[in-house]
């Protein structure tokens, strides 16, 4: 029998989207005839001279990439998966992104800056395609032990929330900041807004691996939350990240963006020791 600290407690998870043109078309343009890539460029044409962004909300979204990190209950990373690869079809995501959390016995989920995006738009996939969540949508239980309760640690972890506490503050830099903040590499080669070219161009792999390298940086600033916390010691998380950094070297080979990884983490200025304390300062 495995030890409880062997046990799977943690879901770490990254989603890669793009914009339904179809709904888009549909909802917002009916009778227009336009084509999807029509229907995006004036949705973000219409944001843009409303607010100066063209970012589309998630609500007219479609998961393409979903990587998930499973985690031991000492942090330790099992493996990293990305689902129903490689044909990537956002049903097939959803299905298995709510059924996997179901049969590992609903682990917590970890994010950074997931409640704003990643969650819901997996919530509306399954509201989309009609899957049935109910130990999720728990909404008849008392308020504190909800999952969805925003202050629910148990079922979802969002780093950006920790770092920001729960919004009091703006983490101005994202998850390339909080990586960096750690010695980490953060972005390499893709940026969030290449996602839908690379994606009509057939490069679903390259997305894939793209979305792997923002889950390695989710999990370092995932453990040193856990230092900041206590939980662990800079020691155990050291530990950690050099068991990664072997297994992301054994499995380069398979994975372009691990390789890339590496190769960006290798050129990075080594973090000088920290200093022991001094006991006599003042």
């Amino acid at each position: 029998m495995s030890s409880p600290q062997n046990k799977l407690k943690y879901l770490l998870f990254d989603v890669e989207s793009i914009a339904d043109g179809a709904m888009i078309s549909k909802t917002r343009y009916p009778g227009s005839g336009y084509s999807d890539a029509q229907a995006i460029a004036m949705f973000r044409q219409e944001l843009l001279d409303e607010s100066g962004r063209d970012f589309i909300p998630f609500t007219y979204h479609l998961p393409i990439v979903v990587v998930i990190a499973k985690l031991r209950e000492d942090f330790s990373l099992m493996e990293i998966v990305s689902l129903d690869e490689p044909q990537h079809r956002p049903e097939m995501i959803a299905r298995n992104f709510w059924l996997g959390w179901e049969r590992y016995g609903f682990p917590t989920w970890v994010t950074f800056n997931g409640r704003t995006f990643d969650l819901p738009l997996m919530e509306l996939s399954a509201f989309r395609y009609g899957i049935s969540v109910p130990a999720w949508f728990n909404l008849h239980d008392r308020t504190y032990s909800q999952n969805r309760n925003r202050y629910n640690l148990e079922s979802h972890i969002d780093l950006h929330e920790v770092l920001t506490n729960y919004g009091s503050t703006w983490f101005r830099g994202g998850l390339n900041l909080a990586a960096a903040l750690v010695n980490k590499p953060g972005k390499i080669d893709v940026q969030g807004d290449m996602v839908l070219d690379l994606y009509r161009a057939g490069r679903l792999n390259e997305i894939s691996e793209y979305c792997r390298c923002d889950v390695l940086d989710t999990y370092f600033v995932f453990l040193r939350v856990q230092v900041l916390m206590g939980r662990i010691t800079r020691e155990r998380e050291e530990e950690l990240i050099q068991a990664t950094r072997l297994l992301l070297e054994q499995q380069a080979d398979k994975h372009l963006g691990y390789a890339r990884y590496l190769e960006s983490w290798n050129a990075m200025k080594p973090v000088e020791p920290i200093p022991a304390s001094d006991s006599s300062s003042t």
